[in-house]
């Protein structure tokens, strides 16, 4: 087992203050967006071997992947670790975005490889040849744009907009005639591409729209009962002004997951998250495209193949209660699953669920790691890689502790 140094990205979006106050050390000063824990190059962990010497997580993996991984994680993803592990905090909203499935990034990767794209260029849309699938588990309340809601919904909304800028005065523009019309199609996927086309592709009229619904929203217009599509929507515009993606955002389920709750989110799912705190777990690739809310770059033809254009339910993931007493999240991606794990004081201990290697994070009071390989004790904010070899791993309370200790860990869903 070996303990692990974590790499903190600052993106301008992220919480100042809420990683630093789950984790139990002093702010950085500045925002702290994402707690990268894994083996991605971009920016892997950093291991501590038994010599006390320093190893990148991605190269030490690299000495001997059967021994790290597993013998049948190298089997099926290859040699390197499967998933990515982050603790993310946002303040501001991401960006709407999609991730594309494996054979649309594998083709994607190739082509912007012969293509001659910079790896890192700011045009490049594949920076990896991997999917990039993932879950959320909220640790405060957490709001969220995911999926698409039937059309009949989202006219709805858009006809009580349409309402509203009656009621002021203002006139309705013709573009947001032209989305009911679109979302009236009988056709689902018909429906929800020629609405989510027509305002992507932004413009004076898609700019002009927006103003003219903030500007009667802000000026007191009734939102019930889409109070909080409609607070989105405000919030949205005072970030990006005019953006596409803020009457996008009127397409898509809006919720808030509520602290213990979950979401995953498949390829081809239209998401941005907008505020809280959260672990969230997916499959080791940094592949998004971007469809608004952003000033980086946005390739509306390729975001257009890789949208799954149908309504979904909010796809939230229950957890389940193994025979070991282990709760476990297992969405439906052999990559990873999530597992959380609670310690009273003095409490029994609780097998780690591992298939292949894991990592594991300790977010409250201290645990004690022991496998037949060695132990390792953790304290909050601590975390550490864990070898297939090292299985089995048991974590135990610390005897004598005051309070509750809470972990989260990740491994594959890889069945023996």
């Amino acid at each position: 087992m070996y303990e692990i140094e974590n790499v903190l990205r600052p993106y301008a979006w992220g919480s100042t203050t809420a990683i630093a106050g789950l984790l139990g050390r002093p702010e950085s000063g500045g925002p702290e967006a994402e707690l990268w824990i894994g083996a991605h190059p971009d920016s892997p962990s950093v291991a501590t071997r038994p010599d006390g010497t320093a190893v990148p997580l991605n190269a030490l993996i690299a000495e001997d992947p059967d021994h790290f991984l597993g013998e049948a994680s190298v089997a099926e993803f290859g040699p390197r670790l499967p998933f990515l592990t982050k603790v993310l905090a946002a303040a501001k909203p991401l960006s709407l975005q999609v991730h594309p499935s494996l054979e649309q990034a594998m083709a994607g990767f190739a082509r912007e490889n012969a293509d001659g794209v910079p790896a890192h260029a700011a045009s490049r849309n594949y920076r990896d040849d991997n999917h990039k699938p993932e879950m959320i588990f909220a640790l405060t309340p957490f709001d969220a744009l995911c999926g698409f809601r039937a059309p009949a919904k989202s006219r709805d909304v858009f006809l009580h907009v349409a309402g509203c800028l009656e009621m002021s005065g203002s006139g309705v523009p013709a573009l947001l005639t032209d989305v009911i019309d679109d979302l009236s199609q009988a056709e689902e996927a018909a429906a929800l591409r020629s609405a989510f086309e027509r305002l992507i592709a932004g413009g004076e009229g898609v700019s002009e729209a927006t103003s003219r619904v903030v500007e009667a929203l802000a000026a007191g217009a009734p939102m019930a009962p889409y109070q909080p599509e409609l607070s989105t929507v405000l919030s949205l515009n005072s970030e990006y002004p005019g953006d596409p993606g803020v009457l996008i955002s009127l397409l898509l389920n809006r919720l808030t997951l509520e602290p213990g709750e979950v979401m995953y989110l498949p390829a081809g799912n239209v998401h941005a998250y907008l505020h809280g705190l959260g672990v969230e777990v997916m499959a080791s690739s940094d592949n998004v495209l971007r469809g608004g809310l952003t000033p980086k770059f946005v390739d509306v033809p390729e975001l257009l193949k890789t949208i799954a254009f149908e309504s979904v339910g909010v796809p939230i993931l229950r957890a389940e209660v193994s025979e070991l007493g282990q709760e476990l999240y297992q969405p439906p991606f052999r990559e990873f699953q999530l597992q959380r794990i609670e310690l009273l004081p003095d409490g029994s201990p609780v097998p780690l669920a591992q298939s292949g290697a894991a990592v594991i994070i300790v977010t409250a009071g201290s645990v004690y790691l022991d496998s037949p390989k060695g132990d390792l004790l953790l304290s909050r904010g601590r975390s550490a890689f864990l070898p297939a070899a090292d299985a089995p791993v048991n974590v135990h309370p610390i005897s004598g502790a005051a309070d509750t200790a809470v972990a989260f860990a990740v491994t594959t869903s890889i069945k023996a």
